[in-house]
């Protein structure tokens, strides 16, 4: 059921879960009981990209990669922001 937006002119705002039927039917108040004012919202849409929202319907966990071959740091010099002109080099 949808839930609605709701202004009491004492109490303040509440929400309410109404039918679409009842959508239009007058709100009374939950704690004074005096008629309520239905306030429009915007609706809040985002459009997930098809790869993401893939992954999250499969729930899918980091795959855990071995490397093949040893890495010695001590021979080799590393360029981490080849590639990458917004890095600042370490």
């Amino acid at each position: 059921m949808p839930l609605y937006d709701f202004r009491c002119e004492t109490c303040g705002l509440f929400e309410q879960s109404r039918s679409i039927q009842q959508a239009s039917d007058p709100m009374f108040c939950p704690t004074c009981q005096s008629a309520a004012k239905r306030l429009i919202s915007a609706v809040g849409v985002l459009k997930t990209p098809t790869k993401l929202s893939k992954r999250i319907e499969q729930s899918a966990e980091p795959r855990i990669v071995q490397r093949t071959t040893q890495h010695n740091h001590s021979t080799h010099q590393h360029n981490h922001h080849r590639g990458r002109p917004w890095t600042v080099g370490h």
